[in-house]
C-alpha cells in the first residue's frame, strides 16, 4: 500500500430515457448496496440527456442524495452529458458510467478508491457484462427480454448478493477476452479529476446517437499514455440491462462508428496493448468467472 489516505469519489450517470432500468442502477450505487463505502465519501452525479419523460422522479426516489442535471434539449450523443457531469462533481476521484441501465458490482466503488491508489495516474476500469444468456445484440435470438430479465434479478435476488449477477451474465464485447485480456472500451472509468481534464473528457464530436465509439476513443487516449498506468478490477463490473440502446439494439452497427471514428482520428480503431494491475477480492460467485477467464487467456497463449 502507498499509505495514502482513500479519496473522495464522485460518479457520473447519464441516462437516456430509463424508467425501468435507472431506479435500479442508482441502488447499486447506494451506499446501502456498495460494500466499504460511506456516504460522506460518495457523490452521484444524475445527467438526464433530453429524456422525453424526465427522470426527476425516479432520482428524487433514489435511496441517496443524488445530484439530478437535465440537458433539454440535448444531442443524441451522450458525450456532453458526461462532459457536464464531470464538470459538477467536486470528488477526488471521478467515474463515470456512460449508460444509466448498468448495474454495479457490489465492490465496485471500493475497489476503485482502492485501486486509484496503486498508480501515480491511474487508469481504473472493470469488466462489462451483460445480463442473462448472450450479449444484447442477440438476445432476440434466444427469448431474452425485459421481462426474462426482470425474473432472473428477482430468481438471483441482486439486492441481497450482486455478485451472483457473475454466474447469470455474459460478457460484453468489449471484454470478451475476459479478466486478463485487453478491453477495447470502459463501462466504468475511473480517473483522478486532473487526468479527465487533461484528456478533455469525452470528445463531442462523437455525434452518433449513444456516441459511437466515444468511449473507445476516451479509453484509448487515457491509456496511451506514457505517464499513466491501467489499474483493472478483478471479480468487479458492470452489467447491462436490456433496455434498446443504439448499439445493442444495432440500429447502429460497428461499420458506421468505425467509419466516423477513423473520419476523427485518422485511421480505423485498434485495441490497444496493455498490462494492466489487477486488484480485487474473489467471492466465491465469482469463481467460475474467473475460470472462464484463465481459460480464454490460455486459448490467447496457445494460439500465439
Amino acid at each position: 500500500m502507498t499509505g495514502r489516505s482513500l479519496p473522495s469519489l464522485s460518479v457520473v450517470v447519464v441516462a437516456y430515457d430509463m424508467r425501468r432500468e435507472l431506479p435500479r442502477t442508482l441502488r447499486s450505487l447506494s451506499v446501502g448496496y456498495q460494500r466499504e463505502v460511506e456516504a460522506g465519501d460518495l457523490e452521484v452525479v444524475v445527467v438526464d440527456n433530453g429524456s422525453p419523460v424526465p427522470l426527476a422522479d425516479l432520482v428524487d426516489a433514489a435511496p441517496m442524495d443524488a445530484r439530478l442535471i437535465r440537458l433539454d434539449p440535448a444531442p443524441p450523443s451522450p458525450a456532453r452529458a458526461a462532459n457536464v457531469g464531470i464538470a459538477a462533481t467536486s470528488g477526488d476521484l471521478v467515474g463515470v458510467i456512460m449508460d444509466g441501465a448498468r448495474l454495479a458490482s457490489p465492490g465496485l466503488l471500493a475497489m476503485a478508491r482502492l485501486g486509484s491508489l496503486l498508480a501515480n495516474r491511474p487508469v481504473v476500469t472493470a469488466p462489462a457484462y451483460h445480463l442473462g444468456p448472450t450479449t444484447h445484440m442477440r438476445a432476440a435470438e434466444v427469448g431474452y427480454d425485459q421481462a426474462a430479465e426482470d425474473r432472473l434479478l428477482d430468481e438471483i435476488d441482486w439486492l441481497a448478493n450482486g455478485y451472483r449477477m457473475l454466474e447469470r451474465s455474459t460478457l460484453a464485447g468489449s471484454s470478451h477476452r475476459g479478466w486478463f485480456g485487453a478491453k477495447s472500451e470502459s463501462s466504468s472509468l475511473f480517473m483522478e479529476r486532473a487526468l479527465w481534464d487533461e484528456l478533455g473528457g469525452y470528445d463531442e464530436a462523437f455525434d452518433l446517437p449513444g456516441g459511437g465509439l466515444v468511449n473507445h476513443d476516451l479509453y484509448y487516449r487515457a491509456c496511451e499514455r506514457s505517464d499513466t498506468t491501467l489499474v483493472q478490477l478483478l471479480a468487479e463490473g458492470t452489467f447491462h440491462q436490456i433496455h434498446g440502446g443504439a448499439a445493442t439494439s444495432r440500429r447502429f452497427g460497428w461499420a458506421e462508428m468505425d467509419a466516423q471514428y477513423e473520419a476523427l482520428r485518422g485511421k480505423p480503431f485498434r485495441e490497444l496493448p496493455a498490462d494492466p494491475i489487477h486488484v480485487g477480492r474473489l467471492p466465491p460467485e465469482a469463481l467460475s468467472a474467473l475460470a472462464r477467464s484463465v481459460n480464454l487467456a490460455e486459448a490467447r497463449r496457445s494460439s500465439a
